[in-house]
Parts: C-alpha cells; structure tokens; sequence
C-alpha cells in the first residue's frame, strides 16, 4: 500500500545570506508575496525563517530576527494558513509560541532543557532536527554513513526521552534525520539516510520531514557542470513521498505538489482500469 502523499511546507527565506535564495524575500512585502505564491501553487503551510543556517551565514541577533518575522507572520496569520517557524533561539521560539503558531523548527532539535516548560504548555507542533554538530548553522565536515546513522540513533533516543520526562507530548512531534551538511560535508551520508528514511520512520514510530531541497549533496554525488539541482531536489523528494515522509519541506512547491498529483492520478486511473491481460 502506498503511503499518504505527505503535507508540502513552503520555504520562505528572509535572510540575506540563504545558499539559494538570500535577499530575494528580505523585505516583507516580497516575503509575503513569495509566501502567497507557495500557498497557490499548492503547499499546506508555510515556514519563515529569519537567520540563514548555512556555514557562511553571519549571526542575527534575536530581536532582527523577530523584527524581520514579525509582519509577515502578521499578515499571514490574515490568510489562516498554517504557519511555521524555523529558529534556534529561544527568544524568537518564546515570539513564535506566543503568535500561536501550528510549527516550530530548532535545527538543533530543541537542547534547551530549562525552555521546555513553554514547549509543553503550547499547542505548536515541534520538529525535532538531528544535527551532528550541535550548533546553530551547518559545518564542513567529513562523516561515513555509519558515523551518521550512530548519531542518528543516540540523538533521538536521548533527545526524545528528554521532552517525553518533561511532558511533551509524542504527538506533538514531528523528527527530522537532519541532510546535508547538517550530516556531513561529503553526499553519501545524506544518500544513505534518505535511501533508509522508512526504516528510520518505523523505528521511531513518529512523522518525519524530509529538507532536501537545493541541498549541495545533491550536486556533489555526481558532479557535472550542467547539473539541474532542481531535477535532482524532486527526485529525492519524490523518493522520501514514496517511502513514509510526512512532510517534504522545499523550495519548488508547484513542481512538487505536480509531481504528486501526477502521480496520484496515475494510481487511481490504474487501480480501476485493468487491461485483459490483467483479467485472465
């Protein structure tokens, strides 16, 4: 049985140093208006994110974030969508928690043991991010996939318990293993943990987001001086749909949210229509 087509959540970068999209959407009125056009072309929410997690990026203070957040969340909030948040510091977390939102994104995988008083008495959904280094924006740095798939392991059975012995919810839960440099510098960790995330999906038992849109593994596990990194971002994401993620959070919503339906509609047409080979 194929899986549940997973929820599609729009990037929108209000940063000036994003990998792919830095200073398109710094100003609000642009944010917004990239924000609108994920939401027609199909996604079912919508994160904003105010400070770059790429290993250039430069350090924004707390307050720049939320002055950067603060209308666009606003005027979202109009629309009624569901809105999530992409943070590591917990004064913008505490801003977001106190805005209601449906989703919070610490790429850290929420350490801050004396914040999760607030996390459990909100609504917001968290997701949970393994990071193998710990700190607030990726590294260059070199791992076998087995090195990852340890890290994998004790950081959500660690992590998890944590937010479990403090009342967390598990439904309340979201994980993701983490791609890219968030993994390691070279592609074949990343590969690997996408090639498993069923496996990783049925032994935690929770719903997993996927992040690999423009991703650099994507580039590097073949490298070539045409590479279309958006051809290779929905291939991977078209895998992680197939195999149990239950939300693919990307860039390219309208290719996406196609290609799903393309292929929903191939499956319903085929489970009706048999041809008369099929019928002897």
């Amino acid at each position: 049985m194929r899986p549940v087509a997973p929820k599609i959540v729009g990037i929108v970068n209000i940063t000036a140093d994003s990998f792919s999209d830095g200073g398109i959407c710094l100003e609000p009125g642009a944010a917004l208006a990239h924000a609108k056009k994920l939401l027609a072309d199909g996604a079912d929410s919508i994160e904003l994110g105010a400070a770059s997690s790429n290993p250039y990026s430069e350090h924004v203070p707390p307050e720049v974030e939320i002055e950067r957040l603060a209308p666009v969340l606003a005027e979202l909030q109009n629309l009624e969508c569901h809105i999530s948040i992409d943070t590591t510091k917990k004064e913008v977390q505490r801003f977001a928690l106190e805005q209601r939102v449906d989703f919070l994104n610490d790429i850290r995988g929420f350490p801050d043991e004396d914040f999760y008083g607030e996390l459990r008495d909100s609504t917001t959904k968290l997701v949970v991010m393994h990071f193998i280094s710990g700190l607030d924006k990726a590294v260059r740095v070199s791992k076998t996939p087995g090195e990852v798939f340890d890290s994998v392991r004790v950081f959500f059975d660690e992590r998890l318990k944590k937010l479990s012995d403090h009342g967390i919810p598990r439904e309340r839960i979201i994980i993701d293993p983490g791609m890219g440099f968030f993994l390691a510098s070279n592609p074949e960790p990343s590969l690997a943990v996408l090639a498993h995330i069923a496996d990783f999906k049925r032994y935690y038992e929770l719903p997993v987001m996927v992040s690999v849109s423009r991703k650099s593994f994507l580039r590097n596990f073949a490298q070539s001086h045409d590479c279309d990194i958006q051809s290779r971002t929905l291939s991977a994401e078209l895998f992680a749909a197939a195999h149990g993620a239950d939300y693919i959070r990307t860039h390219d919503v309208r290719s996406l949210h196609q290609a799903l339906a393309t292929q929903k509609a191939i499956e319903e047409v085929g489970a009706t229509e048999m041809p008369p080979w099929r019928r002897i």
